[in-house]
């Protein structure tokens, strides 16, 4: 399978899984000196390797591709072990950051693979702008983080450790949300 083939595959388990809806979020893989992106107004349902948009490390990317396309560009020069990007819209974890505050899982894997998640607040008039910035530089020390109100941000060395960073906690918000609900959080530590 080609990584093309990979990063159609990643983007629509994201939708077919509930991290997305058919046309939300973007995903990209790492290439050499470029990397592969999903178009701008994708949709998961349709979306094939031919599709992809193929960006350079620097400089402009490609004609057609995200508007996130400029973050993961920066997330990849910022951080050499980023070889994947997804960006998701897991309902429970904006949900559950909303409020702006770090996120901090409350189960045991959450808590194992991200004891926690930074939230950061980027105002929507401004957020294109200020996004490749903010977000690059939580993905060069952390695995995953969340733009307040918008979505959440993986990295990994590999399509599916960005894709189990995304699940996990995901899965980790819902069990809080949960818990919450179920009045049962007093004494979890």
């Amino acid at each position: 399978m080609t990584i093309q083939q990979e990063l159609v595959r990643h983007y629509r388990w994201l939708h077919r899984y509930g991290c997305n809806d058919a046309h939300s979020g973007n995903a990209s893989v790492r290439d050499g000196d470029s990397f592969w992106v999903t178009p701008t107004g994708a949709c998961a349902d349709t979306l094939s390797p031919d599709d992809l948009i193929q960006c350079p490390m620097h400089g402009a990317c490609g004609e057609g591709a995200s508007l996130d396309a400029p973050l993961h560009q920066r997330v990849y020069q910022r951080n050499a072990n980023a070889w994947a990007v997804l960006h998701s819209h897991g309902p429970h974890t904006v949900a559950i950051t909303l409020d702006g505050a770090d996120f901090e899982p409350v189960d045991f894997e959450g808590q194992y693979y991200f004891p926690r998640v930074p939230v950061v607040t980027i105002p929507y008039a401004r957020y294109l702008d200020e996004a490749p910035e903010r977000v690059s530089e939580m993905l060069e020390d952390h695995r995953i983080m969340v733009v307040r109100g918008h979505g959440v941000y993986a990295c990994g060395e590999t399509l599916n450790l960005a894709y189990k960073w995304t699940c996990s906690l995901e899965l980790s918000a819902r069990t809080t949300l949960l818990a919450r609900q179920a009045g049962t959080l007093e004494g979890v530590e």
